[in-house]
């Protein structure tokens, strides 16, 4: 790109484009909150996810309406959509599929499993044993699916939203911090307000709520992809990202004494890569063709959260990932 050259030329180019693909945003958004009362905040992280090509692991009490909005959220774009409850005696043949043996024709045949659509709701993913973890996490990391000595793409685009509970663990089997660190954004869904509760009571006492229609295509969602894919970001906007995981890893260099004994490992280059991506993402959200220090900060403790990894004195003390996160957005120095 000639950004660096001629970025006030580029950057007009790029912001007449992102206007024209980001049309089907409000369209989106509004179709949703017709179905699902409050939860902005986690819709429009599920909608970074789809523009920045990542996966989603949302963690959150049962009842905060995270499988109606994801379910909405698919009916919405015309997408094909699958729910798989994950529990302890699930198999990884039950999830990609498997060989069965035809008698007539005497060969065996591919039967294709679940995760063959476009949005997958992973439903209590820490309910299944690692195996089948294993095998979902591979497809959301190469989007193929080997099955016998083939090998399957999955569908385009391909969005795995996962869900866990954070305050029952009997019997649940929880996710290796390396996987946890193949999803792109860890949301923490909150309770809604008390307006918001008083309209769901409303809406929900009156009847089951009409499914959402279709008001995006597919071909929407993979154009804007290319979109946002062309957001401009400045040098000075990079080097923040690299400062803000640099500083998970060495908060010393960046006069953060204080989390030296409270951090165990920091994050991840996939953690610069995918705060970069979501930053261009939320940019797009607020119809720019440009990435701020805004984007960045946005997103940083969605990012984050889940790649930083605290002492156990840390626990000791009762500070979390988060705590850490926030201390280092505050700290490092914004250009």
């Amino acid at each position: 790109m000639e950004t660096t050259e001629k970025p006030g030329l580029d950057i007009e180019v790029i912001q007449r484009k992102i206007q024209q693909e980001s049309a089907f945003v409000e369209r989106l958004e509004a179709e949703v909150a017709r179905v699902v009362v409050g939860q902005k905040r986690m819709v429009q992280r599920l909608l970074i996810g789809l523009l920045a090509d990542g996966h989603v692991l949302m963690e959150g009490v049962p009842g905060l309406a995270k499988t109606l909005t994801v379910k909405t959220l698919a009916q919405a774009i015309d997408t094909t959509f699958r729910r798989l409850q994950f529990t302890p005696d699930l198999l990884p043949a039950d999830l990609i599929g498997t060989l069965v043996y035809d008698p007539k024709d005497q060969e065996f045949k591919t039967k294709q499993g679940p995760i063959f659509a476009n949005i997958i709701l992973a439903d209590e993913i820490n309910r299944s044993p690692a195996k089948v973890q294993s095998a979902l996490l591979e497809a959301m990391q190469e989007h193929t699916v080997t099955i016998g000595d083939t090998s399957y793409p999955l569908p385009s685009p391909f969005l795995v939203l996962a869900t866990q509970n954070p305050i029952e663990q009997e019997g649940t089997y929880p996710l290796p911090e390396a996987q946890v660190d193949r999803f792109m954004l860890k949301l923490a869904v909150e309770y809604p307000t008390g307006d918001e509760e008083l309209q769901i009571m409303r809406r929900m006492s009156a009847g089951t709520p009409e499914p959402a229609r279709v008001v995006v295509s597919p071909e929407e969602i993979l154009r804007a992809r290319k979109a946002t894919e062309m957001i401009y970001m400045d040098p000075q906007v990079e080097r923040y990202i690299v400062d803000l995981v640099l500083a998970t890893r060495d908060p010393a260099a960046y006069g953060l004494d204080d989390l030296i004994d409270l951090v165990s490992f920091g994050a991840s280059p996939r953690a610069t890569i995918n705060l970069a991506r979501t930053a261009r993402a939320h940019a797009f959200l607020q119809r720019r063709g440009f990435v701020t220090p805004d984007d960045v900060r946005a997103m940083g403790m969605d990012v984050l959260r889940h790649r930083v990894l605290v002492t156990y004195e840390a626990e000791a003390e009762e500070v979390t990932p988060e705590d850490v996160v926030r201390r280092i957005l505050d700290h490092v120095e914004v250009p």
